[in-house]
């Protein structure tokens, strides 16, 4: 019975980012059909950090009015929210409406934004939510959440987004002179395999998915049994304030400290100082800023200029390494603050290679070279499978100091995405700072 748990765990955890996961790798075949051209991913950047105004009201609603929301049903509300924000997609996203004299996709903008806020408010209620399990399903739910990624990019690529192949394109040149041919490669996107519209009806079940299986979560009998000490009803804290204070403070028997260890802070069970607490959010926010946006942002820039192939390559096993590190975490939860801080170390380093590439685009080191593309492809791999653990195992430290920090760990995780994307928009869509490279005709010296 444990084992149905672990999966509805993880079926509820993809539904927390996979509708703006799933519009992300579908933008090659959206964007030539909207006016809104290659313009349309920065504009999807202001609308999920406007949709941080979910969050927001969850957390301020969890300050000053400890209790009063009722998680479960926020949850019901966000997730068929985005079902049917994904369903009404497949019929409207080409729909188009004049604005101030030019034709815009307001129907695409305002459903992503729903979209949008429904992914953001999950990362401070879903969270939350999962203290009602037993510790050992927190990991799977982080494994749900690392296939929120996985998924759509699986059916992004069976359906063939991006495929790319480089054909011979000849050209004539005469003047009163002489006359000449030059024969160059030009890159020609496949159609793909199935429409756009099919692709967002996949999203819409697999949201639909998402709310099955919060529905068994919440009410079948062989889950209940895997409830932790019933503290909470339907999402909510009990009522006596007594028993919230002892909840908040005890909020289980943790085998990873000592039984009567004094309390270094007011911090959830005290276990860790002020200092330590500060620690460990800062590395969360730094963690979530470059694996949510910056990295992402210019992914193509550090990948196209291998090739087509390091390029989708790098993308799949990127989102292969998120669930992967959830799953090692699942079996090593080690929850050193040293090593915390050392594998943090080793994801911005490899990071900042990243960076470097992307900033070099179109002309990266070893561009003309195949160790080039290898370098790149586990360079991606290693930043994410680092990152990615090191965000789990914060989430596995938070969860035993109780409901009240996971639900700051939510908060924190969306700040650090607003402070990446308030970084990377002007450098990317403002000032053009990188340039792309063709996959077919990178020519460098």
């Amino acid at each position: 019975m444990s084992l149905l748990t672990h999966l509805l765990a993880c079926l509820f955890g993809m539904g927390s980012w996979v509708s703006i996961n799933g519009l992300w790798v579908e933008l090659p075949l959206i964007v030539p059909q909207i006016p809104e051209g290659w313009y349309l991913p920065s504009y999807l950047s202001v609308l999920i950090q406007m949709a941080n105004v979910g969050p927001l009201f969850v957390t301020l609603m969890h300050r000053f009015r400890p209790g009063a929301l009722n998680e479960a049903a926020v949850i019901y509300v966000i997730i068929s929210l985005g079902t049917v924000a994904s369903f009404l997609l497949a019929f409207f996203w080409k729909e188009t409406v004049v604005v101030a004299g030019a034709p815009r996709s307001v129907a695409l903008l305002v459903l992503t934004f729903f979209l949008a806020a429904v992914d953001c408010t999950s990362s401070v209620t879903f969270l939350p939510f999962m203290m009602r399990l037993k510790p050992q399903f927190l990991t799977t739910y982080y494994i749900g959440e690392g296939v929120s990624g996985l998924l759509p990019a699986l059916v992004a690529l069976i359906q063939g987004v991006g495929v790319v192949h480089c054909t011979n394109s000849t050209q004539s040149f005469n003047d009163s002179y002489n006359s000449s041919k030059t024969t160059d490669l030009q890159a020609q996107y496949q159609p793909a395999n199935f429409s756009v519209e099919v692709f967002f009806f996949v999203l819409s079940a697999m949201m639909l998915v998402c709310l099955v299986a919060f529905l068994l979560l919440n009410y079948h009998p062989a889950v209940a049994r895997e409830h932790h000490n019933g503290r909470y009803t339907n999402g909510v804290k009990e009522k006596s304030h007594k028993n919230r204070k002892q909840i908040e403070q005890k909020p289980m028997m943790d085998p990873y400290r000592p039984e009567n260890q004094k309390q270094r802070s007011s911090f959830g069970t005290g276990a860790y100082s002020w200092m330590e607490v500060f620690y460990i959010f800062v590395i969360l926010a730094w963690a979530n800023a470059l694996t949510n946006v910056v990295l992402p942002s210019v992914q193509s820039y550090s990948c196209m200029p291998y090739g087509n192939n390091p390029y989708h390559l790098s993308a799949t096993m990127a989102a292969v390494s998120n669930p992967l590190a959830c799953f090692i975490a699942m079996f090593l939860p080690i929850r050193s603050l040293l090593l915390m801080g050392a594998l943090t170390a080793i994801g911005s380093g490899v990071g900042a290679y990243i960076m470097g590439m992307a900033v070099l685009s179109p002309c990266p080191l070893l561009v003309n070279d195949t160790s080039g593309g290898v370098i790149i492809v586990l360079a991606w791999v290693i930043f994410v499978l680092t990152l990615s653990y090191v965000k789990v195992i914060i989430g596995v430290i938070l969860r035993d100091e109780g409901h009240s920090a996971l639900v700051w760990c939510g908060a924190v995780v969306q700040l650090g995405s607003l402070l990446g994307a308030v970084t990377m928009f002007p450098l990317v869509s403002v000032y053009s700072y990188f340039s792309s490279g063709d996959p077919c005709n990178t020519k460098c010296p």
